[in-house]
């Protein structure tokens, strides 16, 4: 296993992920930070970082670099973006980082940010089409891609942090500058032409800390049950109802935004009069916040070097055994349960008439059923639960991964805790209450034919006559299945009360 190191510098703030690379393709991130630096802040007098922010980068990177060394860290990949980019004192800047920290940094061009904000977005999102848009300090970037291809990219040399400081002052309010700077940024956008070849089914996508806000804003005011920024959607009604509100609070009164980090207050108004700007240019109904980018571009990159000629075809499938390698399930036996399980789900199709949506879910529970047994194996399917829910899936929706996790828990028995099913009213319909009932049964029994974890039933048949199921077992060489047999006729009661008829399996 291989460890290292991203650092992200930009306008505002720098970042550092660390990551075990793991065999096969996959890593996991183990430990972040993140310090507010506003290399970009009073830029736009003369073009040059001004010394106090030269020293607060030094100081935060030297940091990062010590905790890189404390963790043994192989390899460090560090970019900056729009404030190093334009600044006029670019190289005494990089020379006195590399002197001081020992790192080196690259500066990327416009074209290679937006090439690492695309493939962390199009790595980690089942969504074909899209328009990205990265809100960062310094800059804004627009990324259209059309069949999962890159199609165009312009980047807006203004950010949050350029924004602030050209707009203040003048004495005006903070509703004025908001107006000033829409009407600035949709001036901007009346430049990229190619704007007006982007298809009217197009996803808007946000990407950047001012979006990973506005998310964690809108899941507050929502009581929204599931903490997940990525793949988190807003309508476009409810942003205008947050903005509204925002763009009248002075400094003050935007601090004490429950949601909203205290290093990002200041700059926030501005942020959200460009995200205005740009959703008056279309007719978007939603946005979908990424809280996958530049970061994670890299990462994908450096672990799959395959995706820099196309991106991944299976986005929830690499997600999904990333954690089958971090957990170290048994990638047989959940390969075997999972093909099991979907002959279980085909052939009782005229019983449970659940629509074709709920494979994806199927797939997850299957997949992760056993990923508890790394905390305990008594109670493990609790344990699965969780971590389904806490594992930042990627290439699938909020709501399928909660069912899923319901699924999981459910594989030993489907008395569920309503309050635990109540949590979530607000996600899940009682269709998808009625769905995991059945859909646990299912994973409960062909986990049971694969009780042995051996493989010995190699196919199934389900015969629907009367009241009852009769499952039909083949294996190999006419091996035996009576321990297999046996445990998944343990099922037959919660079978009974989810499909209403008697199990028999022969």
């Amino acid at each position: 296993m291989e460890k290292i190191a991203i650092i992200d510098l930009g306008s505002n703030s720098a970042r550092l992920v660390l990551v075990n690379v793991l065999d096969g393709g996959y890593f996991v991130v183990f430990d972040e930070l993140k310090e507010t630096v506003r290399l970009g802040q009073d830029m736009d007098w003369d073009g040059f970082i001004k010394p106090q922010r030269i020293a607060q980068t030094i100081k935060t990177l030297t940091m990062f670099r010590r905790l890189c060394d404390a963790n043994k860290i192989d390899k460090i990949f560090a970019f900056a973006t729009a404030a190093v980019r334009r600044a006029k004192n670019q190289k005494s800047f990089l020379d006195e980082v590399a002197m001081t920290c020992g790192i080196k940094i690259k500066v990327l061009s416009v074209e290679e940010q937006a090439l690492l904000v695309y493939q962390g977005v199009i790595n980690s999102m089942d969504i074909p089409k899209g328009l990205i848009m990265e809100m960062g300090g310094g800059s804004t970037n627009l990324i259209y891609y059309n069949r999962r291809n890159l199609i165009h990219y312009e980047t807006l040399p203004f950010g949050a942090v350029t924004l602030t400081d050209l707009f203040q002052g003048n004495g005006a309010g903070p509703q004025e500058r908001a107006a000033k700077i829409e009407e600035f940024i949709g001036e901007q956008l009346k430049k990229i032409t190619w704007l007006d070849e982007v298809e009217p089914d197009t996803a808007f996508v946000g990407v950047g800390g001012s979006f990973r806000n506005l998310g964690r804003i809108s899941r507050l005011v929502r009581k929204y049950p599931f903490n997940m920024t990525h793949n988190y959607e807003l309508s476009t009604a409810e942003f205008d109802n947050i903005y509204n509100t925002r763009k009248k609070l002075d400094l003050d009164s935007t601090m004490k935004i429950k949601g909203l980090s205290s290093g990002r207050a200041d700059i926030f108004p501005s942020a959200l009069a460009v995200m205005k700007a740009v959703l008056d240019r279309f007719d978007f109904k939603k946005i979908t916040i990424s809280g996958c980018g530049l970061r994670e571009g890299a990462m994908f990159r450096y672990a799959v070097p395959s995706i820099a000629e196309r991106p991944l075809g299976d986005v929830l499938g690499h997600s999904l055994y990333t954690q089958i390698k971090y957990f170290d399930i048994n990638v047989s036996h959940a390969e075997h349960v999972y093909q099991l399980a979907i002959l279980l789900f085909k052939q009782l199709k005229v019983l449970h008439k659940m629509p074709r949506m709920y494979v994806k879910v199927l797939k997850i529970a299957a997949l992760l059923h056993d990923s508890g047994m790394r905390i305990k194996f008594y109670n493990h399917q609790l344990h699965s639960q969780y971590i389904i829910l806490n594992s930042n899936l990627y290439g699938v929706s909020h709501r399928d991964i909660v069912v899923a996790s319901f699924v999981a828990a459910g594989h030993r028995s489907i008395d569920f805790n309503k309050d635990d099913l109540m949590k979530y009213k607000d996600m899940i319909t009682s269709e998808d209450v009625e769905a995991i009932k059945k859909l646990s049964v299912i994973l409960r029994i062909a986990e049971s034919f694969d009780r042995s974890q051996s493989g010995v039933i190699t196919n199934i048949n389900c015969d629907v006559l009367g009241d009852s199921v009769i499952v039909k077992t083949e294996s190999e060489m006419n091996g035996d299945c009576s321990l297999e047999v046996r445990d998944a006729m343990g099922a037959a009661a919660d079978f009974k009360q989810a499909f209403g008829k008697n199990l028999e399996i022969l």
